[in-house]
């Protein structure tokens, strides 16, 4: 069976750091493979062939030692392989199959080709997750790219702990890890490289949020309010109620509205998230809300958000107007007094809300909003009709009117259609 020893080939500079090579020998033949590791002379021990202990305690020092010993992992599984088939072999052969595209592939390039993949698909808010998972991940890394297979439970670990120490929240970190456990698994699939399961031991989970809806009660405050001093807000305003009224419409799909969305009194709509078609009844107050706008609106879009055409642009568009949206909804909820501040994910938590409150089973809820995650919702997909969607988004909206109207609102005096 080979050997494989990790040495450090000091730089011929005296006092620069030296660069880490494997040693494999096997048969009296020797071969050495130079790494991108350098490490300074006095944080190396030689005879334990390892970082020194005051090194190891950076985090800097702990990443290079992973490093170490996931290649050291990959060079002993190359020999046990090749003994393993009994027949002869070289050192040679040892570096021929660690140097191998497989497993050099590294998570770096994996992860921008997925990006290129979704820029293409002009999955463009996909793309700035992975971009932005990507920027994160280099820079625990210290911007040093490493091969797929060096990806260990060590390594997710201290990623883990990086991230906390700069005192990144838990879903975030969640978000992260989603998203790189996502890019590995694709590469393990794609290069057949071992699978290790290296994010069994973080959470990827979603911890629930601070309570996001507001009652109904505030829905037609907004609703009502007047902004004849606050002409700018207008427009948000009506993109709150407009979402709400449309069983929580997220706003970048408000944002890709056009014209020809509008099929014989319903909006029929892919959401961006997903990809899942959905079809709402427009209510009377989305209608309002749709002539308000219309003579401002840009090209064939439905709401004066968008004007360019070329995906890239209105992504940038898209992003702008987000912001800009969730500064408006601020200054809208202190002029509502609320305790929380408004977002634009607020109407849609509040129509989910307000529904459970009108006794509209979890399934229909589910459906309405375009949830595909749950299995439970899928199964229910398959037996609601779009008309029950409707009648249930029509209470909603008739609780509405009968609030702005200064009716009483009861559950039971929903208007539903049927």
């Amino acid at each position: 069976m080979a050997t494989i020893k990790v040495k450090l080939r000091n730089s011929s500079l005296p006092g620069k750091a030296g660069t880490i090579c494997y040693q494999i020998t096997h048969q009296r033949k020797t071969r050495q493979i130079a790494t991108r590791i350098r490490i300074a002379p006095g944080d190396w021990l030689a005879t334990e062939q390892r970082i020194a202990p005051e090194a190891f305690a950076t985090p800097g020092g702990r990443l290079l030692q992973r490093r170490i010993e996931s290649d050291v992992a990959r060079l002993c599984g190359i020999v046990k392989a090749l003994d393993v088939r009994g027949e002869s072999y070289r050192p040679e052969d040892v570096v021929v199959h660690f140097r191998s595209p497989e497993q050099c592939v590294t998570i770096g390039s994996v992860m921008q080709q997925e990006i290129a993949g979704l820029i293409r698909n002009h999955r463009l808010g996909t793309a700035r997750n992975y971009r932005r998972t990507l920027n994160s991940f280099m820079t625990f890394l210290q911007h040093d790219d490493i091969p797929v297979s060096d990806i260990t439970e060590s390594l997710i670990d201290d990623y883990n702990s990086f991230l906390l120490a700069r005192g990144i929240v838990r879903n975030s970190i969640s978000f992260y890890m989603r998203i790189l456990r996502a890019a590995y698994n694709k590469a393990v699939r794609k290069y057949r490289i071992e699978q290790t399961y290296p994010f069994q031991r973080v959470y990827t989970g979603i911890d629930r949020t601070r309570k996001r809806a507001i009652d109904e009660r505030f829905i037609a405050r907004l609703w009502q309010l007047d902004l004849t001093d606050a002409p700018s807000l207008l427009l948000a305003r009506d993109l709150f109620i407009f979402s709400y009224c449309a069983r929580g419409m997220a706003f970048v799909d408000m944002a890709y509205l056009q014209t020809k969305d509008i099929r014989s009194g319903e909006i029929v709509y892919m959401r961006r998230k997903t990809g899942q078609q959905l079809c709402v009844r427009i209510e009377p107050c989305m209608w309002e809300i749709i002539g308000r706008h219309a003579e401002a609106s840009h090209a064939s879009y439905l709401f004066p958000i968008l004007s360019a055409a070329e995906p890239d642009k209105a992504f940038a568009q898209y992003e702008m107007a987000l912001n800009r949206y969730n500064q408006q909804l601020k200054r809208l909820g202190k002029r509502l007094q609320l305790q929380q501040p408004l977002s634009s994910y607020t109407a849609r938590h509040s129509w989910a809300t307000a529904a459970r409150k009108h006794k509209v089973p979890l399934p229909v809820i589910s459906a309405g909003m375009g949830h595909t995650s749950e299995r439970t919702t899928q199964i229910y997909l398959a037996l609601l009709e779009n008309s029950v969607i409707d009648t249930a988004n029509g209470k909603i909206t008739a609780a509405l009117n009968k609030r702005v109207s200064g009716g009483p609102c009861t559950p039971e005096e929903g208007g539903a259609r049927t």
